[in-house]
């Protein structure tokens, strides 16, 4: 064997949504592109804001000198004094460009804190369903990831989340809104999760509060997103701009750590230190140089609510039981029959690809992206219509 033990059992339990994009595509080659319906891959669809794009041909045509070589591991000074100053008024706490490490995406980012923050066998607590990538950025570290189950609605389960934690427990990381499923965390549960660490806290046990906000502006409803930073002291959240700007392909986003924290600079130094180590280096210069000024802009968030409301009014009427998401691009219906694998092959017998709850630590569910062309779920409402025949019952659908 020329490879790892290791790497080869973790390439045999690796995502499930690359296994049906890769299958996707198989089935693309035997009955051509448009004659199927993939809702298999997050890959944000919605351009640029226009300003972005004219703010990038601005910077390229001044040819500044430099302006491509390494600055600080932490980034350019002045982009992360722009982000500081968006959290400082946002949260009324007094962020500074000290708080800011700008990092090769959120994916990057976890990666740099878990590095940080972990020692061999120390348990980080994931809220099931979970984006599966997290299993592995919390392995590549020594750590052990630590599923707790959510409440029927995907809300946080405050007491399983209690029952979970042991002495080995170093953090636990929240993904709101969520990927698979759409749910945003509101104030109340957060709060109640934040008492209960502050609990444990006063108990000698210091527990972080990671949280990964990459869908943070794809939210539906009005009611703005909670500020973690608010909430509990020690808390680190990461960034992304792949969803909210359109840029997954730039792989930019940044870690922004709590002034709250009572040793704040150890931990920006490690965190430096860590970006630098892992090879990451520094984020990428010209797209730190871009967003820094766009950290109040977004994507048409409309555009996506009405693909939301499309595809939803389609599960429902072919019988789905389904809730209605608050934000991401993401609809996590229940599967019709309790084996979802299964239940993907049927959907692809009918030239609808998505992909198995059970990949995102829930069996019994399955989850569509609907991050596509409009045509495409407009299209395949008779496939779902067909399937819903032949396997569901009335539809469910849950708003709220």
């Amino acid at each position: 064997m020329t490879i790892s033990n290791r790497i080869t059992q973790l390439m045999e339990n690796s995502s499930w949504i690359r296994a049906m994009f890769e299958e996707g595509e198989r089935l693309k080659g035997l009955y051509g592109p448009e004659s199927l319906f993939d809702f298999t891959l997050g890959n944000p669809i919605e351009e640029p804001p226009k300003e972005l794009k004219k703010e990038l041909r601005d910077m390229l045509a001044q040819e500044t000198l430099g302006m491509h070589r390494y600055m600080t591991n932490s980034g350019y000074s002045d982009v992360r004094e722009q982000i500081a100053g968006f959290h400082k008024e946002k949260s009324h706490l007094p962020f500074t460009g000290e708080h800011i490490i700008m990092t090769v995406g959120s994916a990057g980012g976890i990666n740099v804190v878990m590095k940080t923050l972990l020692d061999p066998g120390d348990e980080v607590l994931v809220m099931s369903p979970f984006f599966v990538e997290f299993v592995f950025y919390i392995g590549n570290h020594g750590g052990v990831m630590k599923l707790v189950e959510t409440k029927e609605d995907f809300h946080l389960d405050i007491k399983a989340i209690e029952e979970a934690i042991t002495s080995r427990t170093k953090a636990i990381l929240i993904n709101s809104p969520n990927n698979p499923t759409g749910a945003v965390y509101r104030e109340d549960e957060l709060r109640e999760l934040a008492a209960l660490l502050a609990r444990k806290k006063q108990e000698g046990q210091r527990i972080f509060l990671i949280s990964d906000e990459a869908y943070r502006k794809l939210m539906y409803a009005d009611t703005p997103l909670p500020d973690v930073f608010n909430l509990y002291e020690d808390t680190v959240a990461v960034y992304s701009h792949s969803k909210d700007l359109g840029l997954a392909g730039e792989r930019i986003g940044y870690i922004a750590i709590s002034p709250r924290i009572s040793d704040e600079r150890p931990m920006i130094d490690a965190m430096i230190f860590a970006n630098r180590i892992l090879g990451f280096i520094n984020a990428p210069a010209l797209m730190q140089r871009l967003v820094g000024k766009f950290q109040k802009n977004s994507v048409d968030v409309s555009g996506y609510r009405h693909k939301r409301d499309a595809i939803y009014k389609i599960l429902v009427e072919a019988g789905f039981d389904v809730a209605l998401p608050e934000g991401t691009f993401y609809i996590f219906p229940k599967s019709p029959i309790e084996d979802d694998i299964e239940f993907i092959r049927i959907l692809q017998r009918h030239h609808i690809l998505a992909v198995p709850g059970v990949g995102f630590g829930r069996r019994g569910y399955f989850r569509i992206a609907y991050c596509t062309e409009m045509s495409v779920i407009e299209r395949s409402r008779a496939a779902f219509m067909e399937v819903g025949k032949l396997y569901c019952r009335t539809g469910r659908g849950k708003e709220g």
